[in-house]
């Protein structure tokens, strides 16, 4: 059993927010041992009831992105509740929020009262205008090659995905911010809007450099892998794969099993084609699929799992939510861990994905609105 104090122990932040972003990095730091304090109006932010909830109306959803924090619920438009607020941002030095246009908890107002003070704004966009994950991700170009090759409309994709990278952007920010004023006593004034986090990614994997450099646009290509051999196929019982040969070993392994060694020659013969090249695996993909689908059609899921786990494939079933919380994924993972949530109940939480030295940090449960009230500017103010 790790004895040592988590990394983050003894730094104090303090969260406005609400929705997705800042609320995941207030939770990421604080299971790395920080104390977090959430600052919410009167009756809770706009994501305090927020859906998925429970039968009597609590919030799933808010219940696990603000694990391990504690709670203060502040009238947050009177110049008492403002000053308090301010009170706890400077005692504790850091501050995380996407609440922006406030001058009461702008950079600007409070490291006049704190000059190291780090401040993390997070902005829909980089010239102060508004945007969430699902207008970001609009335009960004995902949605355009999101969906089936012969689908003219948009697609979103149903995971938040800029929130979530924006979230942990925040709070890589928050830990290289730390580490610069232990060294330097230098507060920061960090920024970070959503729009960039998403074109950044896009740049990054080369969606929008492929257009600038190539002058070619990406198309859509269902649940294919682009530029590798990588696509879904469904068994005699109406069960769907994701199949994935990356390598040439990849390859020749799935050939042999689906008993197409032969047939992928000629075929490769007739085209002209090299399969040991990944580009010509992907330019032939439609031939080669139909070569492949035929054995996945005449052999049940079971036995499709049998052959692929003893081959050097890259594959797994596609399962729902139901399945995957029930099956042995979370249930034996030492990532999960039994957690009581007031109001909600007990259920299996994640800790931290990464573990150090064989332990995943975790936080305990979400905290009931205001619950801290009392208890922090007690501690914090000796108030």
């Amino acid at each position: 059993m790790n004895s040592a104090p988590p990394p983050l122990a003894g730094v104090r932040i303090v969260e406005i927010s609400s929705f997705v972003a800042v609320p995941l990095a207030g939770m990421t730091l604080a299971q790395l041992g920080a104390e977090v304090v959430r600052v919410d109006p009167v009756g809770g932010a706009a994501d305090y009831h927020r859906w998925p909830v429970t039968d009597a109306g609590e919030s799933i959803y808010w219940a696990g992105l603000n694990r391990g924090k504690r709670s203060m619920e502040v009238d947050l438009g009177s110049a008492d509740g403002q000053h308090l607020v301010q009170r706890l941002i400077t005692t504790a030095g850091v501050l995380i929020t996407n609440v922006t246009g406030r001058q009461w908890h702008s950079a600007q107002t409070l490291s006049v009262l704190r000059p190291d003070l780090i401040h993390l704004e997070v902005l829909g966009r980089a010239d102060g205008t508004t945007g969430v994950d699902y207008t970001v991700n609009a335009a960004t170009g995902f949605p355009m090659v999101t969906g089936p090759p012969d689908l003219d409309g948009p697609v979103n994709h149903v995971l938040p995905a800029w929130d979530v990278s924006c979230g942990l952007y925040a709070a890589l920010a928050i830990l290289a911010a730390l580490r610069r004023r232990d060294a330097t006593g230098q507060g920061s004034h960090i920024r970070l809007p959503l729009d960039d986090v998403a074109l950044a990614t896009a740049a990054n994997l080369g969606f929008l450099t492929e257009v600038m450099v190539n002058g070619t646009e990406r198309a859509r290509l269902g649940n294919a892998i682009f530029g590798q051999y990588g696509r879904d196929f469904t068994s005699s019982d109406g069960v769907s794969f994701m199949v994935v040969a990356l390598t040439a070993r990849h390859f020749r392994d799935l050939t042999e099993l689906t008993g197409t060694t032969a047939a992928v020659a000629a075929l490769a013969e007739t085209l002209g084609a090299d399969f040991a090249d990944e580009g010509q695996r992907f330019g032939h993909r439609e031939a080669l699929g139909g070569l492949f689908a035929d054995w996945f059609r005449v052999h049940t899921a079971d036995e499709v799992s049998v052959a692929l786990a003893a081959s050097s494939v890259l594959w797994e079933r596609y399962r729902g939510f139901a399945e995957v919380a029930a099956g042995p994924r979370v249930r034996d993972n030492p990532l999960f861990a039994p957690l009581h949530q007031p109001r909600i109940g007990t259920y299996p939480a994640p800790g931290l994905p990464m573990s150090v030295d064989g332990v995943h940090a975790r936080a305990g449960a979400a905290p009931a609105l205001g619950a801290d009230n009392d208890a922090v500017p007690a501690e914090w103010l000796g108030a």
